[in-house]
C-alpha cells in the first residue's frame, strides 16, 4: 500500500483541480514504467473505478514484448482489466513522413480516446509528474516562447487528465522502492540523445548542484505563471476581439492600427497565431515586417498572412489548383463550386438594353475569336481597360482598385483564342471588344457567384 501522506497529496491535486469523479469510469495509459505503474497503484488504492491500456510499438524489440508481459502480470495481481493494442509504429511513420516519436504519439493518443468512448470513460489518466512539466518549461525556454510556454504541461486537456503533476520521479521511485513494487525501465531514457533526455540528464542535475530543490522551484513557478496567463489570456481575449474581423474566402483580417494601439502587440500576435501553425520566429518576423515591409506574406502548414497596407491578412491555403477552363459556344458553364457562367449570343440594335453591372460582360461578337478560355490572372497579363487607349498590366489596375496580393491571385479573367483579356471579370471589358454604333451581334456573359 502506498504511503497515505503521499496518497492524499495526489488525492488533495486530484480535487483541487477538478480532474476525476469516483462516480466514473476512468482509463489509465500504462506502459509499465514506474510512473505509470505508480499512477495505476495510486488511482486503484484511492478507490476510482478504472481499467488499463497498454500500447506495444514493437520499437525496441524483445524489450517492448517484456514491457507487454510486465503490465499484463501486474494488472492480474492487482484485479486490473487491461487492454492491450499493436502497432507496426515505423510503417505508420513512413506512410504519413512523421517521426517515429510522432507516430508512436499520434497512434496512442488516437488509440486511448477510441478505447476511452468504447469502454464509457470519462477521462484518459496519463502519468506525466513534476519533473516532466520541469523539463517542458526548460524546453520551451531554450527554444524561445510565449508566456503560455512557461506554464508546463497542464493539469487537464479536455479528456487528458494527469493526476501526478504533484510528485516528483523521486517521489514516485521511493514510494514503489517503499512497497517493493517493481517496475520496467525503457533503456531509451538512459540515452541523451534528444533534447529532453538532455535537460533530464545533464542539465537539471548541474542546476541542482546550484539549488537542490531546482525542481520544485520551477514547478512552482510556472504554477504561478499559469495563474498569470490565465488572467492575461482574459485581458488578450478582449484585446483580439477589437483587432480582429472576419473577411471573404474564410479570411481574418487584423488592424495592424489597432494591433499597435495594444498594451503588447507581439504578445497579442502570439496569441492570434497560435492556431494557425506559425513558429515564433515567424511570429516575430510578422510584427517586425508589420512597419517596413507591406506586401510581404508568410507561409505555414495550413495558413498564408499578408501584410497588407493597412491589415493583416489571414486565409487557409487553398487546397484546390487554379484551372482553366474552355469557352467554345453559348451556354451555362461551371467554373467551380462558388461560380458559373452564362454565355449568349445576342442580335444588337440601338434599342438593345446593355447591362452596366460588374458580373455581366457585354462586348462586340464579330471582334470575339472563339473559343473563349476563362482562367486564373497570370503575372505579366494586361489589357486596355475601358474608355482608355494604352494598354495596363492588370496586376497594376487591381492595385489602383486597392485588391491585396490574395485576392489579385483569385481573380479570374475571359480571353480569346488568341489570349487577349476580353474581360476582367466582375471588374472592367477591355476597350477593344466595346459595343459601337456598328455592333450588329452582342456577346454577353453572366457571371453568378453563390
Amino acid at each position: 500500500m502506498l504511503s497515505k501522506s503521499f496518497l492524499k497529496k495526489i488525492s488533495n491535486y486530484i480535487a483541487f483541480h477538478k480532474l476525476l469523479s469516483k462516480e466514473d469510469k476512468h482509463l489509465v495509459a500504462l506502459s509499465g514504467g514506474a510512473d505509470s505503474v505508480c499512477l495505476t497503484l495510486s488511482l486503484k488504492q484511492l478507490g476510482y473505478d478504472i481499467e488499463a491500456a497498454h500500447c506495444n510499438f514493437h520499437l525496441r524489440g524483445d524489450e517492448s514484448d517484456r514491457d507487454e508481459s510486465f503490465c499484463i502480470n501486474f494488472c492480474e495481481q492487482n484485479g486490473i482489466k487491461l487492454h492491450i493494442a499493436h502497432f507496426d509504429t515505423i510503417s505508420f511513420a513512413k506512410m504519413h513522413k512523421i517521426s517515429i516519436e510522432m507516430a508512436a504519439r499520434e497512434l496512442r493518443y488516437s488509440y486511448f480516446k477510441q478505447l476511452k468512448d468504447d469502454i464509457g470513460a470519462a477521462t484518459v489518466c496519463v502519468a506525466h509528474h513534476q519533473n516532466d512539466t520541469v523539463e517542458t518549461v526548460l524546453m520551451n525556454l531554450i527554444r524561445g516562447t510565449g508566456i503560455q510556454g512557461l506554464t508546463g504541461i497542464h493539469a487537464k486537456n479536455g479528456h487528458i487528465v494527469r493526476p501526478l503533476l504533484c510528485v516528483s520521479r523521486n517521489d514516485i521511485e521511493k514510494e514503489l522502492k517503499t512497497i517493493g513494487q517493481n517496475f520496467v525501465t525503457d533503456s531509451t531514457n538512459l540515452e541523451d540523445d534528444v533534447v529532453r533526455n538532455k535537460i533530464r540528464l545533464d542539465i537539471i542535475p548541474l542546476m541542482q548542484k546550484i539549488n537542490p530543490s531546482v525542481n520544485e522551484s520551477i514547478a512552482k513557478t510556472a504554477e504561478r505563471v499559469g495563474e498569470v496567463a490565465r488572467a492575461f489570456n482574459s485581458v488578450i481575449d478582449d484585446e483580439a476581439k477589437q483587432v480582429m474581423n472576419t473577411g471573404e474566402n474564410d479570411s481574418i483580417n487584423i488592424s495592424i492600427d489597432a494591433l499597435k494601439a495594444s498594451v503588447s502587440p507581439e504578445n497579442l500576435l502570439y496569441h492570434i497565431f497560435k492556431g494557425f501553425g506559425l513558429t515564433p520566429s515567424q511570429i516575430e518576423q510578422i510584427n517586425n515586417a508589420i512597419n517596413s515591409e507591406p506586401g510581404r506574406v508568410f507561409l505555414s502548414s495550413s495558413h498564408q498572412i499578408l501584410i497588407d497596407r493597412e491589415k493583416i491578412i489571414i486565409e487557409p491555403l487553398s487546397k484546390s489548383v487554379p484551372k482553366s477552363i474552355t469557352i467554345p459556344e453559348e451556354g451555362l458553364y461551371i467554373y467551380n463550386e462558388k461560380m458559373k457562367f452564362r454565355v449568349e449570343f445576342v442580335d444588337y440594335d440601338q434599342n438593345t438594353q446593355i447591362c452596366k453591372d460588374n458580373n455581366c460582360l457585354c462586348a462586340d461578337l464579330e471582334k470575339v475569336n472563339f473559343p473563349l478560355t476563362i482562367r486564373n490572372l497570370k503575372s505579366g497579363d494586361r489589357f486596355i481597360p475601358f474608355g482608355m487607349k494604352g494598354t495596363k498590366l492588370v496586376s497594376d489596375y487591381l492595385t489602383d482598385r486597392k485588391r491585396n496580393l490574395f485576392e489579385k491571385k483569385r481573380q479570374i479573367i475571359i480571353t480569346d483564342s488568341s489570349d487577349k483579356i476580353i474581360w476582367i471579370v466582375n471588374e472592367r471589358i477591355d476597350n477593344r471588344f466595346r459595343i459601337t454604333d456598328n455592333t450588329k451581334r452582342m456577346l454577353k456573359i453572366s457571371c453568378v457567384t453563390k
